[in-house]
């Protein structure tokens, strides 16, 4: 039996402030740096802060499932924690403060709560199904621009998306909004649920980047698809948008 949404978020929340008291450790101080075998890097942070939450949510949760970027699938799937213990890899180790522990908390193939706090700035982000959303425990909401000329557009690395076929589709949508800007990671995610920011694209992404952004945005009114439209963080593409301008987006992305 899923345990109180409350409870749920308080755990996450105590084990993301703990997994980012070790990354931030490691930040200020020293890591060395491997690849793991796609080539993406990987420090000694990210692997305990991943084994820190675990053990936290475990304790508290022993009938829970995760999935986690370090160490993969464990335990029952049906409830689990999706963890990326840092996002922002490529930050944290250039010391760019703009990375984020992330954990959401996924219940039969539906993200119903999710966590993400910046240990840096101390900025924490918290949503879950039908409480709303929340950034440093004020209530969040997307903006309620529906002028797509208007509109600002942020958007991760733009080199990833040149090398696919998207990229016509992302020159449409710069073309056709008043600013855009390369907020990557999850910050991008929280600008538009704060209604900073009207448009969040990326692609090249795995469940655990994805989870609890879902849930922010959708809770603080917003619209979470991948680029085909589809309400799913599992086909490695992802659109945030403040619901407004959600179709105008996915049909310039399509063409």
């Amino acid at each position: 039996m899923t345990a109180p949404a409350d409870r749920l978020l308080a755990v996450a929340v105590e084990a993301a402030r703990a997994a980012g008291d070790v990354a931030l450790k490691y930040y200020r101080g020293g890591f060395e740096v491997t690849l793991k075998p796609d080539a993406t890097p990987v420090t000694q942070a990210d692997r305990e802060a991943e084994q820190l939450i675990r053990g936290i949510l475990g304790r508290a949760f022993p009938d829970h499932g995760f999935l986690g970027e370090e160490f993969g699938a464990a335990g029952p799937q049906e409830a689990r924690w999706i963890i990326d213990p840092i996002d922002g890899t490529q930050n944290f180790i250039r010391r760019i403060p703009f990375w984020a522990v992330l954990i959401g908390f996924e219940e039969r193939g539906a993200v119903t709560a999710g966590v993400i706090l910046n240990p840096v700035t101390g900025d924490l982000a918290t949503a879950r199904r039908g409480g709303g959303a929340f950034v440093n425990g004020a209530r969040v909401r997307v903006s309620d621009e529906a002028r797509l000329a208007e509109a600002f557009f942020v958007h991760a690395g733009l080199g990833i998306v040149r090398r696919t076929p998207y990229w016509a589709g992302f020159v449409r949508l710069l073309d056709a909004t008043t600013r855009q800007r390369g907020f990557g990671d999850s910050y991008g995610y929280q600008l538009v649920a704060e209604g900073k920011a009207e448009i969040y694209a990326e692609l090249d992404l795995k469940p655990w980047d994805l989870a609890p952004a879902k849930i922010l945005v959708e809770e603080a009114g917003g619209r979470f698809t991948d680029f085909a439209g589809q309400d799913t963080i599992y086909s490695g593409t992802a659109l945030a948008t403040n619901g407004r301008l959600h179709d105008a987006a996915l049909s310039l992305l399509a063409g």
